[in-house]
């Protein structure tokens, strides 16, 4: 691991303002769960860590008339603890305690959350260059491929491993983004973005911008979600198949319904085929699982993980069940 330096900034706007020239060579770090890792296995060597834990005011959980409003750097833990959130807002706290460890979730932040780089071992290798890293190709395309994408990959098949980004994607979430132009607000779910638009980048941050806030509305009156992870190990894993589902429930019936899954593609992927299939029905399991059928033509399993359909099949109908 080669030395850097740490930059204690303020304020946002000190990280924001940081001279065009040394952009390149520094990375923000949040609780440093991830960036840590990737310096210690020389996936990345920056010159300049910015430690924006230094910046007083950017940890909150605050309810106002029409929503709460999440700070970037609210650890994990304060977010599954909070009661706002455990009472109104299941998907997310579910979502929260899927994370990790309980020591891992003391230190991990939100916002560090929602910008975790991938886990895939191609790219997490040191001694290896793939296209995420400004290789030519993709190993996981004939190599090992048993937890990458059946959504989405094209020219690269990683994961993304938030299990917060689902959760907050079905609630309708929006992030703040801080740059040296405008603080700007957009839906969470343009926040990511597909290799195909920039294999180096899973998120549209530029160098000079900081996620500063993330902002969920209220619940509505009759208003469900829950939030189901598969995986391999009992606890401190990464989803194979996860499905955040938020509904208006009626009867036994979804007046309006999001499902978004993880663990399926590059970024959180919603399931709008599945969602305008299930809306206004009496919901059943066949027709969930007709639903999740109809949602997989898309999908585009590689040599090892074809077994993910099923699994969505699975989570979906348990997860919109569990609802209604």
């Amino acid at each position: 691991m080669k030395d850097f330096k740490i930059a204690e900034p303020q304020t946002v706007e000190q990280v924001i303002s940081l001279p065009v020239e040394v952009q390149d060579r520094f990375c923000l770090m949040a609780g440093g769960t991830d960036l840590l890792g990737e310096i210690k296995d020389e996936i990345i060597s920056p010159e300049f860590i910015v430690d924006l834990k230094s910046i007083p005011g950017l940890s909150y959980i605050k309810k106002e008339k029409d929503g709460v409003r999440i700070g970037a750097l609210t650890t994990v833990a304060e977010l599954a603890e909070n009661t706002t959130i455990k009472n109104e807002y299941s998907v997310l706290h579910q979502a929260a305690l899927s994370l990790a460890t309980p020591q891992l979730r003391n230190v991990g932040t939100v916002g560090g959350n929602l910008c975790q780089r991938p886990r895939c071992w191609y790219y997490r290798d040191p001694s290896l260059i793939c296209r995420k890293k400004g290789g030519s190709q993709c190993f996981a395309s004939n190599g090992r491929n048993k937890y990458h994408a059946i959504f989405g990959g094209r020219i690269c098949h990683i994961v993304h491993p938030s299990d917060l980004a689902p959760a907050l994607i079905s609630l309708d979430a929006e992030a703040t983004i801080s740059s040296p132009q405008k603080e700007k607000t957009i839906p969470l779910a343009d926040f990511f973005t597909l290799p195909q638009v920039n294999v180096r980048k899973e998120n549209i941050l530029e160098p000079n911008e900081v996620l500063r806030e993330i902002r969920i509305p209220l619940t509505k009156k009759g208003e469900k979600s829950t939030y189901l992870k598969f995986k391999e190990r009992g606890t401190w894993d990464f989803a194979v198949v996860s499905a955040a589902v938020k509904g208006t429930v009626s009867g036994r019936a979804f007046k309006d319904v999001r499902i978004v899954l993880g663990g399926v593609a590059p970024i959180p992927w919603r399931l709008k085929t599945a969602e305008d299939m299930i809306k206004g029905k009496k919901v059943a399991e066949n027709l969930l699982r007709q639903a999740a059928r109809e949602a997989l033509k898309e999908a585009r399993p590689l040599k090892d993980n074809g077994h993910k359909k099923e699994l969505v099949e699975i989570i979906l109908s348990r997860a919109a069940l569990s609802l209604v």
